[in-house]
């Protein structure tokens, strides 16, 4: 099926702003835009406006790429901010009614990622130390974000010869890497692909230009190359 595109009307109409805020973006970086054949026409995935329209990762995408002020009430400076958080957010789920089976795996998720995040950066923040933890239960989202070293370069402290974004997040969601340290949950990243392949949990994650998107009926794993490069990782659970 062919990607739905949407001229830069069209999408500034999507988000509620103007002509010139999207042409600002797509010069800055912040929201890239699509010109076909060489063309100077923007043109706009569905998929990306769809994901930038979420408050929550508007708000976390910002914090890694721009530097703007943290949102204190999403801000987890250590793990131990984060898993109180997370148990917070588990006792909520508990209380859902028709969760009884979900909430423990959605936490699940939730927690490798986080702790992901802490574990391959500890002692070496670029700057800001910690992580945006964001949910929204009512609409069954999450989002996590870092302003770390990402996954190419954590990798390539063991494997030197990683080519690029997208190879480094398809060996860190698929394979053990021998040298590295066990996550402190179990197996990371490869936990979490599992885990949403075989349940109603869909998944965007990136790092780097690097995309994974698992969401629908029939999920299958897949690497992507994205429109822009993102610092840190970047990821939003839906359920």
């Amino acid at each position: 099926m062919e990607e739905k595109l949407f001229t830069i009307g069209q999408a500034a109409e999507y988000l509620g702003i103007s002509l010139n805020t999207l042409r600002r973006w797509d010069e800055s970086g912040k929201l890239v835009a699509i010109k076909k054949d060489g063309g100077t026409h923007r043109y706009y995935r569905e998929k990306d406006l769809e994901i930038f329209a979420s408050d929550l990762l508007k708000f976390a995408s910002e914090w890694i790429q721009d530097g703007v002020e943290f949102p204190g009430t999403f801000y987890c400076q250590t793990s131990s901010i984060f898993n109180a958080r997370l148990t917070k957010m588990e006792m909520a789920l508990m209380q859902k009614p028709g969760f009884e089976k979900l909430y423990s795996l959605i936490v699940l998720v939730a927690g490798e990622i986080g702790d992901n995040s802490f574990a391959h950066n500890l002692g070496k923040w670029p700057d800001t130390p910690g992580i945006f933890f964001g949910y929204d239960l009512t609409k069954g989202i999450i989002v996590l974000a870092d302003r770390g070293l990402g996954i190419l370069e954590t990798l390539r402290q063991v494997r030197p010869e990683l080519p690029n974004h997208v190879a480094a997040v398809k060996v860190a969601f698929t394979e053990f890497i021998s040298g590295r340290a066990l996550e402190k949950r179990g197996n990371g990243l490869k936990l979490v692909r599992e885990v949403v392949i075989e349940r109603p949990i869909n998944l965007f994650f990136t790092s780097g230009d690097a995309e994974v998107r698992m969401q629908g009926a029939d999920k299958v794993f897949n690497v992507t190359r994205g429109q822009r490069i993102v610092r840190g990782c970047l990821a939003k659970i839906e359920f």
